[in-house]
């Protein structure tokens, strides 16, 4: 039996603590975190990676279906909410199922049915997934960005430049900086080394964008690219640098 890491989002207490004790019957359900509006759920699914998420859509500042518009990869998602007027909403964003408060348990019982259902028929998709994941991307790979409302698929020759932001990553091609729900380590893993640098802990370059490149304080360096951007290399960084691309 698959276990789903589930994060609830809800900015009332006393609803959190109804649905965990109706969710506490569901060996299924594994409950990772709570979140008590949109902007800490953001930051709470950078880190925990949930499989699931119990999403109120009135919630203050940012409601549920504007935080789910800021995700670049979205979990399941099982909307929430004592409003009927958003079943359509709901179900246009691709939500596995939409209950109404107060949670009815046989309602709640279908919508874990689904998510099980749904793990079954795609399990050899995810394999398939998981494996070309697994694998570095090439300058000819083409990627699929989102941001917001805004998609790009774009070749990965084209990005220029990658920049921690917090919890984000900056991503740099033409005049486009779309920020993704990642860490820049993940980014690491996928890029192919042998044209993706890591400058320093906030940034990775294309070397292929480098314009320039000069000395900078202790022993670093400091490089420009075609754009204008000038990175630091720290000085670690710079002693790897000139190892790999010096003759």
């Amino acid at each position: 039996m698959k276990i789903f890491r589930t994060l609830l989002i809800e900015d009332e207490r006393l609803a959190r603590e109804e649905l965990k004790s109706l969710l506490k019957d569901f060996l299924e359900i594994e409950i990772v975190g709570e979140a008590r509006n949109g902007a800490e759920a953001l930051e709470m699914i950078g880190k925990l990676s949930p499989d699931l998420l119990f999403l109120d859509i009135n919630m203050p500042e940012m409601n549920g279906f504007e935080m789910v518009k800021h995700l670049e990869e979205i979990p399941q998602v099982i909307f929430v909410t004592a409003y009927d007027e958003f079943a359509l909403k709901a179900f246009e964003m691709n939500a596995l199922d939409y209950l109404l408060k107060p949670v009815d348990p046989k309602r709640l019982q279908e919508a874990i049915k689904k998510l099980t259902n749904i793990d079954e028929d795609f399990s050899s998709n995810s394999n398939q997934i998981s494996e070309a994941k697994e694998r570095f991307l090439t300058l000819e790979d083409r990627v699929f960005i989102k941001d917001g409302e805004k998609c790009w698929f774009i070749e990965l020759r084209k990005i220029r430049m990658l920049e921690s932001d917090g919890n984000y990553v900056k991503v740099y091609f033409d005049s486009n900086r779309p920020l993704l729900l990642r860490s820049l380590n993940s980014f690491e893993e996928r890029l192919d080394s042998r044209f993706f640098f890591r400058a320093s802990r906030k940034f990775i370059i294309n070397i292929n964008w480098i314009s320039s490149i000069e000395n900078w304080f202790n022993g670093g360096l400091r490089v420009e690219l075609m754009e204008g951007e000038k990175i630091e290399i720290s000085r670690r960084q710079a002693i790897r640098f000139k190892e790999i691309m010096s003759l």
